[in-house]
Parts: structure tokens; sequence; C-alpha cells
């Protein structure tokens, strides 16, 4: 009998690592520049104050992504796909415009990043950076294979990762300061806008249409209890990416505290912020800087117009295919908006800020029909949501939108 076991937990083992992948796809999609400007801001006006959010944001994450992924699993179609087979058309039509629009405010976060990251090594424009990122992300999606774009992702997430702890290392921060506010919850009238952009830089509605689609990368098998079976591998890839991407955003808000707020210094950009770091932390610590947002805003660029392919086709019944051309004619199109929008703004900051805040605002519309459709016995089938899970789902919905009535109260009071 104990051979037995050792037999099945080694075969378990064994498989592990060949559906381990999606989640930390999805992973990059929320350490992108978006989250750079909101934990940066976050860090260097508030110190370690809002580390809690990310915390919160993350256990919210874990739930929600799951929820997305066994979605997937269970009916074999996208979240965009099941919206539109499942709900009356001018419902499907509101969350469609507006899942389109939090994905353009996506893209315009994540391009402007690369951007960044371009001038900040080169020495070139933010335009010239912009259309270098836009030109590199089409060129990696139309011309290779699923796979290989995810072990290009993980390989970019692998170095942002080594490089925010490397500036760890180098900042030195107050640790007996920073534990206690990684869980304990503390905000007012003055955070609470910049609490909402790290939420909404968090939980990220293009990343849940993302993940629901990308799971099918991995053959989960045909039947009910085949799927079920497997299942437990998509949980430990959630987890395990979601906990990487904590650690990475506790590191930012940690660095910019340790480095600005230490020093009671206005960080008002992300050029600022490389430019403060490198007298005040040394060369070595703006360098992983920029290189660690070089690949964060590219990366993060790839996957957000995969998820943005996604919704277009899913919603539009078009293949979901990256070797069709209405979706390669998909990927390039929806650059040339957020291409114009960088190009008519001046402060990319403030842009960046409002980009997560817009990601937040439509979260509420995503993460409805994704409890509707997670609760039917018709769509889900033994997949459909627990009575906890549901309980625990429909309480992060609750304070999102709390959140948001709390946004518009302070903004326009």
């Amino acid at each position: 009998m104990a051979s037995a076991n050792n037999n099945k937990s080694a075969l378990w083992l064994k498989k592990l690592p060949g559906f381990l992948g999606p989640g930390f796809l999805v992973t990059v999609g929320f350490v992108d520049p978006g989250n750079w400007a909101t934990n940066i801001e976050g860090g260097s006006r508030f110190g370690y104050e809002l580390l809690w959010v990310v915390t919160l944001s993350t256990v919210m994450l874990i739930l929600i992504q799951h929820m997305a992924a066994k979605l997937g699993i269970a009916t074999g179609s996208s979240l965009a796909v099941n919206i539109r087979q499942h709900f009356p058309k001018p419902v499907t039509a509101l969350f469609g415009t507006s899942i389109m629009l939090a994905c353009i405010a996506t893209d315009v976060a994540e391009l402007l990043g690369g951007a960044i990251g371009f001038s900040l090594l080169l020495a070139i424009p933010i335009w010239v950076g912009a259309l270098f990122t836009a030109t590199l992300k089409v060129f990696l999606i139309i011309s290779q294979r699923y796979h290989r774009i995810e072990s290009i992702i993980v390989g970019f997430l692998a170095i942002i990762t080594l490089s925010y702890l490397a500036e760890l290392f180098i900042v030195k921060p107050e640790w007996s300061q920073v534990l206690p506010a990684l869980v304990v919850p503390k905000t007012g009238r003055e955070s609470i806008y910049v609490t909402m952009a790290i939420l909404g830089a968090l939980v990220m509605p293009h990343n849940i249409f993302l993940h629901s689609n990308i799971i099918h990368s991995r053959k989960w098998g045909i039947s009910e209890e085949e799927k079920l079976s497997v299942l437990r591998y998509e949980k430990i890839d959630t987890i395990a990416a979601m906990t990487l991407g904590w650690l990475v955003n506790s590191a930012m808000i940690i660095v910019a505290a340790a480095v600005f707020f230490r020093n009671h210094l206005s960080v008002g950009s992300i050029e600022e912020a490389s430019a403060t770091l490198k007298p005040i932390a040394g060369p070595l610590a703006g360098l992983l800087f920029s290189v660690a947002l070089l690949f964060s805003g590219v990366g993060s660029s790839i996957t957000s117009a995969m998820a943005e392919a996604n919704v277009i086709t899913g919603f539009l019944a078009k293949a979901e295919d990256p070797r069709s051309p209405f979706y390669r004619v998909a990927v390039i199109a929806i650059a040339i908006p957020s291409l114009l929008i960088i190009l008519l703004t001046s402060d990319t900051f403030r842009l960046l800020i409002l980009s997560q805040v817009v990601l937040g605002l439509q979260l509420p519309l995503t993460l409805l029909p994704l409890l509707i459709l997670s609760r039917s016995r018709r769509v889900m089938g033994a997949f459909r949501s627990s009575n906890p899970e549901f309980a625990a789902a429909l309480l992060v919905s609750v304070i999102v939108v709390a959140l948001n009535i709390f946004l518009f109260y302070i903004t326009f009071n």
C-alpha cells in the first residue's frame, strides 16, 4: 500500500511541471508599469502604509483567477465566449464595450512602461520607445507559438523578480515596520485614490479574461472526471504565480518607501524615480530599476495584447487562433488608440495612475458575469462554485464596489 501511494505521489510530481505556466503568464500582467506607477506613488507618499492593499488584493486575486481558470477548464471556452453564449445581447454589449475600454487603458500602461524602459536605457524619446514596444509585441505574438511565448514571458518575470530582490538588498528597508504593514489595514481620505489604483493594478479585468483562455494550452481531459482529477494542478499554478506577484509588488512599495519616503522626497514620474534612485541607492539600483521596467513593459504588453485579441474574437464569435488573419489584425489594430493616447499626453505618470483607476472601475462588470457563470450548474456542471467559494467571491465583489463608491465620494466632495 505504501509503495502504491509513493508511486502515485511520484507520478503526480512528475506531471506537475507540465501544468505550470498559465498562471505565471497572467502574473506578468500585474507586475506591469501601471503597478510601478501606483506602487511608487503609494510607497513614496505613504511609506509602508499601503502594503496591506497588495496582500488583500493578492488573496482576492488567487480566488478570482482560480475561478476564471476553472470556468475555462469546465466549459472549454473563455469568459468572453461564455458571456456571448449565455447573456442577452444588450448585456453582452455592455460587458464587451466596457472590457474593451479597460483593455485600451491596460495597453496604454503597458506600452508606456516599455517606452519609458527603452528611454531610460537607450536615451531615446518616449514615442520611439512606444513604437519599439508595440512592434516587438506584435512580432512576438503573430510569429511565435503559444508555449514559446509562455517561456519568453516566464523568463521576463524571472528577470523582474531578481532585479527587485537585489534592490531590496541594496536599500535595506526597516523590516520591523514592513511586516505589520503587510497585514494591518490603514487608509484614509488622502490615500484612497492610490488604494483604488493599487487594487485596479492588481485585480485586472483583462487578466481574468486572459486566464480563462490560455488555460486551454494544457490537456485537461474530456470528461468531468478527468478534468476534476487534474484541477489541483491549476490551483498550484495559480497560487504559486500569484504569490510571486505579491512578492514583486510588495518589493516595489518597500523600495519606494525605503528610498523616497524615508528621505522625504516627492516623486512625480517613473523617470524621476529612476533619476532620484541612482544618487541615493547607487547606479546599480538605477540600472536594475530600468532593466526590470523594460522587461515588465514588454512582457505585460504581450499578455495584454493576447487578452485584447481574445476579448475581440470571443465577443465577435471569431476564431481565437493567433494564426488567423482576423486575430492578427486585431492585435495590430488595438495598439493604435493606445499609441495615440501616449503621443497626445505629456504627463505620463498621471496617465499610468489614471489607467489603473479605469481598470478598478470596470472590474465589477467583469466580476459579475464571472460569478453568475461560475454559480450556474448548467454552465459549470460539477465545477459549479461551492457555497464558501461563491460567498468569498461575492464578498470580493462587494469590497470592489464599495471602494468604487468611496472613490467617487472622495473625488466629488
